[in-house]
């Protein structure tokens, strides 16, 4: 991996097109790049839902917008070939979640989230207790390569439920992304932070550098944020998303903030995750009780969509977590190229 640029340089330039992984990805790519049109695309039927190449070719859509990439023109932000393109790819990954995470009617959004501060004692699959008991500078480092993906645009794909939120869910979520874009301070934005974390290990702080290093498993955590926030049908289970993150941030963040306390790794990669031990302690509250809880006191019949965002989120970071694992245990790497 390769070594931090200066702080300034690290949002002011969009990044290249990644690398493509398959014949869907590819497809995008040529789109973007101007050297294919969008006749005769290849069809997502039969892809596999959580693979490298339908992951990437959402995610490639979905930065669109977001930062965009060098040399593809803004306006292709709404083309309505991308956006067909997008949606079928879209319904083949919802699809395949809802197949995976079944919602009873009868499940609460109380109980999801209760069932999230529910550890085992040894947690087999816990990459942050790994973390923290075994983990070395070398695999820090490829877990904030990695978790760089969203957290050098953390709060952003939250932002897009603001407007479809009422009263006391809106007011509250309003409270809890102030506090993500840095309380009105830009070097206490959270995703600056971050990239002061990336700068102390020693990584390349640009946004989306690490794209063509990531699996699929670790596009799809983000790749699901994008797909629920992007769709006003789909608001509730974005909140079900953002309650789990802050329900399980709290405790994980104190073991990562360990972690890399062991390693000696650097103030700036302590503090990121120091702070998110109290904050996220606070907004796990503001979360439950007035986002999730004022959403389903005007709205009662999203409770299933909550759910099914809870445990979709969950879903997906089990399957992270279970890649990350079997490399490190394995003596290797989980990045796909260093």
């Amino acid at each position: 991996m390769s070594q931090a640029r200066p702080r300034q340089q690290s949002r002011h330039r969009p990044p290249p097109l990644p690398a493509p992984r398959g014949t869907l990805s590819s497809a995008v790519t040529a789109l973007l790049s101007g050297s294919r049109d969008a006749t005769n695309l290849p069809s997502p039927e039969g892809a596999d839902p959580y693979g490298d190449d339908l992951q990437l070719a959402l995610y490639v859509l979905y930065e669109l917008h977001y930062e965009g990439f060098q040399d593809v023109p803004e306006h292709l932000e709404w083309d309505g070939g991308l956006l067909t393109y997008r949606a079928a790819l879209e319904d083949r990954f919802l699809g395949a979640l809802r197949r995976d995470v079944p919602v009873d009617g009868t499940d609460t959004a109380g109980d999801a989230l209760d069932e999230l501060q529910v550890e085992p004692v040894d947690a087999p699959g816990s990459v942050s207790h790994f973390l923290r008991d075994r983990g070395d500078l070398g695999h820090l480092r490829e877990y904030a390569a990695l978790r760089s993906l969203y957290h050098l645009k953390e709060a952003d794909p939250h932002a897009w439920v603001i407007p479809r939120l009422h009263g006391r869910a809106k007011a509250a979520m309003v409270a809890v992304e102030f506090d993500e874009f840095g309380g009105g301070r830009a070097d206490e934005i959270h995703a600056q932070l971050f990239a002061d974390l990336m700068a102390d290990l020693g990584l390349e702080t640009a946004y989306g550098h690490y794209v063509d290093a990531a699996p699929a498993e670790a596009l799809a955590t983000v790749n699901l944020m994008s797909l629920l926030g992007l769709h006003r049908a789909r608001r509730a289970a974005l909140i079900g998303h953002f309650a789990a993150v802050e329900v399980t941030s709290s405790p994980a963040s104190r073991r990562l903030a360990e972690a890399l306390g062991r390693v000696d790794a650097g103030p700036a990669a302590v503090r990121f995750y120091a702070e998110h031990v109290e904050a996220d302690a606070v907004h796990e509250q503001v979360v439950r009780h007035d986002v999730v809880g004022g959403l389903l006191e005007s709205e009662p019949e999203l409770e299933a969509d909550v759910v099914f965002g809870i445990r979709a989120t969950t879903h997906l970071e089990d399957r992270l977590a279970a890649t990350l694992l079997g490399a490190w245990r394995g003596g290797g790497t989980a990045l796909r190229v260093s």
